[in-house]
């Protein structure tokens, strides 16, 4: 169905994929597997994006079914690939949802009624339906994606070509997602490629992966193998590993069945702590391992929201809701996309007005002024489009020093810190979703560091980074709790939340529905409970690290 023969792709003179060979065979699901700015987006767009497939490949043959991409209009092209790019809202062209997706259909010559069943079944699908007459611009990250991939599928296309698709989803809006996609691979025969960060939703629904790095892109492998050799794994691959298990697993199921002797592993390992004939290295780390276990460094609030209520565009957003933050607190927003985190974070701010209710901000107990608060938003192409399209990286973190009156390199500093290898010489717009994140984040934190921001606010912080960016910006976000910065972070990545949040905060239809120490809300949760929590509960245990130090072993 899909043949790369020998393809390189370039931007300008700077390559992003050499050679690469490929044969993906009908009816099958490929996950695209890689470190952020490997060229896996490159990859997907050889075959989704005509344009850019004319522009940006410089060598060799694209096919699907038969045809080159490049040598069809826009309209036929969709019709064979359905293409769903990682920000799907620069593609919207249509007002509402139910408009977006009608214009994408194609009715045949003898469809009476003009494609509409094909419209109420996209709709269905991604359940989508009770949003139809929704405005696009008034939906959260996540709907706006479920738009997308409902939009790509009306035209019956026989390829699915999709970059991050669940990255702004919430757990369980994801996994219908996939389900949906599994479907249609099993059920109708439809090829799907996707490239995925959030490797512990989708790897037991792939067929075969394909592994994309800076020397190129391997043969086409089960999943089993790519796991095996990938530094891209998710945590149940890394905790096997750790223990020795053979085979890897790779779903929840899997991971239990080999934990079956792991309770008694660690009753064993607990008595001998309790004993005193356990190191004592293992106990503190397993200790220091869990966020929740930490306490702030002052039960003061630095902001608060007390009786919050949001009105946005006739739909209550929020309603009666308070929340307050400490100094050196890391508090996680989770819930349901619309469950209304974002507007929350914008209240904060003081850039959206309250309904009902207010939001305040303490004085500094070190300076005596109101505490400053910073804002990092799900859509970093939105702020780096404000940017002159001329600048370059090194100019974008200069400005920031100058604006925050930081010595020179501070923000530079950051951004090494979070992605060690991105040339800053590059212009935001030829960076990866990924690196766009990290240039934003290096901006937002770089005063958050160095002392002049008192309270951060992370909206979506891990969409687009791979597993070594997200914990590089964990070490960050640690080291400013352990400074007195009050963290507030909406995600539905939970498995940052376990790694980082002392709190976790659950949010519904814009009330709080539930807050308490990360280790209670996540482990309780079916939803929003990390890999590690669904293999080892009811034991309290987040992260590979912190079971991994509990029965006495280094992690891999």
């Amino acid at each position: 169905m899909i043949v790369l023969e020998r393809v390189s792709v370039a931007y300008g003179a700077r390559p992003a994929l050499r050679d690469v060979t490929l044969e993906v065979p009908e009816g099958e699901l490929v996950l695209v597997v890689g470190p952020t700015g490997s060229g896996k987006t490159s990859l997907l767009r050889c075959l989704g994006d005509g344009e850019h497939a004319r522009r940006c490949v410089t060598s060799g043959r694209v096919l699907v079914d038969g045809v080159d991409p490049r040598d069809l209009d826009a309209g036929a092209l969709a019709a064979l690939v359905g293409w769903v790019p990682q920000d799907p809202a620069s593609v919207f062209a249509a007002d509402t949802v139910e408009g977006e997706v009608a214009r994408h259909v194609r009715p045949g010559a003898h469809d009476a009624h003009g494609g509409r069943r094909r419209v109420e079944e996209a709709l269905d699908l991604l359940a989508l339906t009770p949003l139809r007459a929704r405005p696009l611009d008034r939906l959260s990250g996540g709907e706006q994606q479920r738009v997308a991939i409902a939009a790509a599928l009306v035209a019956g296309p026989r390829v699915l070509v999709l970059d991050e698709p669940t990255s702004a989803l919430d757990p369980v809006a994801a996994e219908d997602v996939l389900a949906a996609l599994h479907r249609l691979v099993h059920d109708v025969g439809v090829t799907v490629l996707l490239s995925e960060h959030r490797l512990e939703r989708v790897v037991h629904h792939a067929d075969s992966v394909l592994l994309v790095g800076g020397d190129g892109t391997s043969a086409l492998l089960s999943p089993a193998q790519a796991m095996a050799v990938s530094s891209i794994h998710p945590p149940l691959v890394a905790l096997g590993r750790a223990l020795g298990w053979d085979p890897l697993p790779l779903s929840v199921r899997d991971a239990r069945r080999a934990a079956r002797d792991l309770p008694a592993t660690l009753e064993a390992a607990a008595a001998a702590w309790a004993s005193g004939s356990a190191p004592a290295s293992a106990s503190a780390s397993a200790s220091a391992s869990d966020p929740s276990a930490r306490t702030p460094a002052s039960g003061t609030p630095v902001i608060s929201a007390s009786g919050l209520g949001v009105v946005r565009d006739g739909a209550v957003a929020l309603r009666g809701l308070d929340l307050a933050v400490s100094p050196g607190e890391v508090v996680a927003l989770m819930g349901r996309n619309g469950a209304g985190k974002s507007t929350l974070l914008h209240a904060l701010t003081g850039s959206l007005r309250p309904t009902t209710g207010r939001v305040r901000a303490l004085p500094s107990s070190s300076t005596g002024r109101t505490v400053q608060v910073a804002l990092s938003p799900q859509d970093p192409g939105a702020v780096l489009r404000q940017a002159a399209p001329d600048r370059t990286v090194s100019d974008l973190l200069d400005a920031a020093d100058l604006e925050h009156a930081l010595t020179h390199g501070t923000t530079a500093d950051v951004l090494r810190d979070l992605s060690p290898d991105l040339d800053h010489a590059r212009r935001p717009s030829e960076l990866s979703q990924g690196q766009q994140m990290c240039l934003v984040l290096a901006t937002v934190l770089g005063p958050v560091l160095a002392g002049e921001v008192e309270v951060v606010l992370l909206d979506e912080p891990t969409r687009g980074l791979d597993y070594g960016a997200k914990g590089r910006l964990a070490v960050l976000l640690r080291r400013a709790a352990k400074d007195g910065v009050a963290v507030v972070l909406a995600t539905h990545d939970v498995e940052l939340a376990a790694e980082v949040a002392t709190r976790v905060a659950v949010l519904a239809e814009g009330e709080l529905v539930a807050d308490g120490p990360s280790t209670t809300v996540l482990l309780d949760s079916p939803a929003f409970a990390p890999q590690v929590a669904k293999v080892v509960r009811p034991l309290p245990y987040l992260t590979v690290d912190r079971l991994v130090a509990a029965v006495g072993r280094t992690p891999a």
